[in-house]
């Protein structure tokens, strides 16, 4: 039984992600230090979820804590790592800075200790389609250069490469890391878009629309987004590039390290994906038009030409079916609530 450690485990993503293993044999131990930032009753009620099943291991902690991380490598043989744990958001992280460094750059440099003491076959570790940053060449593509990163919160995860490269390099160790670009779905986390505009909808209050509306984001679906994660854990990098690979590979010439974006291959305008949330409600939105906020960017797009190439797969899912999903699941979540 192959097993796995995930970090975020009682997160949007990462629940999903420790659902996954588990459906398919895998022993997890999940590790999340149950954050304040968002509703903490909701992560429990995505642990419950999990540990309802005997091969899962539920360890709360920060993944920050000196030696926390180290104690359980040293406990469990871990086949994969799936480093998920950070604190998210371009927003907060105007106003609390210190907590991307110590979660985002210290959290992960305790895990890529923890690792070069204990490998692991493979590691994959998240970033954020805002590491391209102030890039205006669009689909973006992994082989770019990212160098002007425009919040706080996506310098940090940029820095998360940088250190996770080196380690790779110095230590040999298999690193993939993923560029996530807007991911939504049930269980989504109440600070994204998709749920303030649910809830503000069906509350008869207004959401504000940042850029006046004039924004696009490559929407990836949670599912298909994990399913993609779950793909990638077989392809762990190797130093030499494929030849047919050449030329969209991100693999680095001195390390088993890659880069891979994860996205839908589509950039929705920010008034489509309000339509859809209005359609599956079944009710318009009051729009309040305001300026684009600091550190965000117009668009993103992602070329998932790369992802598809190694896994012979890409997320598909429109988004109107998966507004919808999200929808639904709202409903039936808070329904008692409404």
């Amino acid at each position: 039984m192959p097993t796995a450690l995930v970090t975020g485990a009682a997160g949007f993503i990462g629940s999903f992600v420790c659902q996954t293993l588990l459906d398919d044999g895998w022993k997890v131990v999940g590790l999340d230090c149950m954050s304040d930032y968002y509703d903490v009753d909701l992560k429990l009620r995505r642990e419950e979820g999990l540990r309802v099943n005997p091969q899962y291991r539920s360890i709360h902690g920060k993944v920050e804590q000196p030696g926390l991380l180290m104690s359980l490598f040293e406990e469990e043989n871990f086949d994969t790592v799936i480093h998920l744990a950070a604190q998210a958001g371009v927003r907060y992280s105007i106003d609390n800075p210190r907590a991307y460094l110590e979660s985002n750059i210290i959290g992960t440099f305790e895990l890529l200790e923890a690792a070069r003491a204990h490998p692991p076959s493979h590691m994959l570790l998240a970033s954020t389609s805002s590491a391209y940053g102030a890039n205006k060449e669009m689909p973006y593509k992994e082989t770019v250069k990212a160098d002007h990163q425009m919040s706080f919160y996506a310098a940090t995860k940029k820095s998360t490469e940088s250190m996770a490269h080196s380690y790779s390099h110095l230590y040999s160790l298999p690193i993939t890391m993923f560029r996530f670009f807007t991911v939504y779905g049930p269980w989504g986390r109440p600070d994204m878009a998709l749920f303030k505009f649910t809830k503000a909808i069906l509350e008869d209050k207004p959401i504000d629309v940042y850029n006046y509306g004039d924004m696009k984001r490559d929407f990836t679906y949670v599912e298909d987004l994990v399913h993609a994660i779950r793909l990638l854990i077989d392809i762990v990098p190797g130093i030499n590039k494929s030849d047919h690979l050449e030329e969209i590979d991100s693999l680095s010439p001195v390390a088993p390290f890659r880069v891979v974006n994860i996205g839908n291959n589509d950039a929705v305008q920010l008034t489509e994906f309000i339509e859809a949330i209005e359609k599956a409600l079944g009710k318009k939105a009051d729009q309040n038009l305001i300026p684009m906020q600091a550190g965000d960017v117009p668009a993103t797009w992602a070329d998932a030409g790369l992802l598809q190439e190694l896994t012979g797969y890409a997320p598909k899912t429109s988004i109107q079916d998966g507004v919808a999903k999200f929808v639904q699941w709202y409903l039936q979540f808070y329904g008692s609530r409404i």
